[in-house]
């Protein structure tokens, strides 16, 4: 009532004077006093200087079209090509949560950075023949306004797979749909590997397989970084905190054979922000699940793998967090010439050979190939690959 009481004596009296009124010859500015009295007034009143009592801008928001929960290469990736494919600028609103900002665990950053074609799945040949033209456009694709372009430091350098008698025919099958989805894989016998890959044991080898193009490594920091830059300028919105909770709807429907169904939606995601014993509830219609090696905690969070046994429901993610620490020791008659990758096909069960990309300890006689890089991430020091042979 006061401000309105106020407002009401310096309306018409005070206000309606305006600019062009004149007293001994000079014009007054009587909205600067105008401004000034208000000021005077607010100072006073109660609650006219009032400020929030705490910041509440790294609070998710309430309403979120799609929550991906993980903001790793992957997440980042989800929510890039959805603000990337959306028809109209804004149309999809995407929250990215992210448990923790420094990355020190998340798989990206502690993975070689390692790509290849040869796999035994069409799906994934295709998926990493499209990644490394990604990759090899990555600006194309990243590239921010008055940002600095993204170096990958892509290093070409085929895959080696190595196969005993047991795994030669299977090894033969594999190559065959990766030429069948376009990979340029060759097959090598014990003779040719060697001639190529003089420095090789080939004792126990029966069949090679290498990549020829399109693999390699790269800098998994770097490309995350690029995506994290690309995805905020898009409009993507970002939360440290951890998801606790999925609020979900069901709703019980029959199929046309008569058999009753129960359809669960997820609709709210419960956030708990860091350095808070409270969470944040965001309503939402979409969930992306993309934790990494702890997507099958979050799955059963939703109730995956909780159901009846031989349900979808019922059926449990296996995916979980393992270590992994990898170093090799070989005897070579010969330093390596080349570097290529290293890795070990599930399909196969077979190691892969690979040559030295950093430094060498030599101790009569045994090489042992060290994991080091030039550059401390926010974590563990991690390689840009890999180096062996088969023990």
């Amino acid at each position: 009532m006061l401000r309105r009481a106020v407002r009401l004596g310096l309306g018409p009296g005070l206000l309606g004077r305006g600019l062009g009124t004149h007293r001994e010859g000079s014009t007054l500015d009587w909205h600067g006093k105008v401004s000034e009295i208000k000021k005077k007034i607010q100072s006073v009143l109660p609650g006219g200087a009032w400020s929030p009592l705490c910041d509440t801008s790294h609070l998710p928001p309430e309403h979120s079209d799609v929550v991906i929960v993980g903001g790793g290469v992957l997440g980042l990736s989800v929510a890039y090509w959805l603000k990337r494919l959306e028809k109209r600028q804004g149309a999809i609103r995407v929250l990215v949560v992210e448990r923790d900002h420094t990355y020190s665990q998340a798989s990206t950053v502690l993975s070689v950075g390692g790509i290849r074609q040869q796999f035994s799945l069409p799906e994934n040949i295709q998926l990493s023949l499209f990644s490394v033209e990604f990759l090899r456009n990555i600006n194309e694709y990243l590239a921010v306004v008055d940002d600095p372009p993204l170096d990958l430091q892509f290093n070409p350098s085929g895959y080696l797979f190595l196969a005993s008698e047991e795994g030669a025919t299977i090894m033969e099958n594999n190559v065959k749909v990766q030429r069948q989805e376009g990979a340029k894989v060759c097959l090598m016998s014990p003779e040719q590997l060697q001639k190529k890959f003089p420095w090789i044991n080939t004792e126990g080898v029966a069949l090679a397989s290498y990549g020829l193009e399109n693999e390699g490594w790269f800098d998994p920091w770097c490309l995350l970084q690029g995506l994290r830059r690309k995805v905020q300028s898009m409009g993507v919105l970002f939360c440290h905190g951890e998801v606790t909770r999925f609020v979900s709807s069901s709703n019980h429907m029959e199929t046309a054979i008569g058999e009753k169904v129960t359809l669960k939606r997820i609709h709210e995601v419960h956030v708990k922000v860091d350095h808070s014993q409270e969470y944040q509830p965001v309503e939402c219609a979409i969930v992306v699940n993309a934790a990494g090696a702890w997507s099958g905690r979050i799955a059963e969070l939703a109730g995956i793998g909780k159901g009846p046994s031989g349900t979808l429901q019922g059926t449990k993610l296996p995916v979980e967090p393992r270590k992994r620490d990898q170093a090799w020791r070989l005897r070579l008659s010969q330093t390596p010439a080349e570097p290529i990758s290293a890795g070990k096909d599930s399909a196969t069960t077979t190691w892969a050979a690979v040559a030295p990309l950093r430094r060498r300890n030599q101790t009569q006689g045994t090489w042992k190939w060290t994991m080091i890089s030039s550059r401390r991430r926010c974590g563990p020091i991690w390689p840009r690959g890999y180096q062996l042979l088969r023990l």
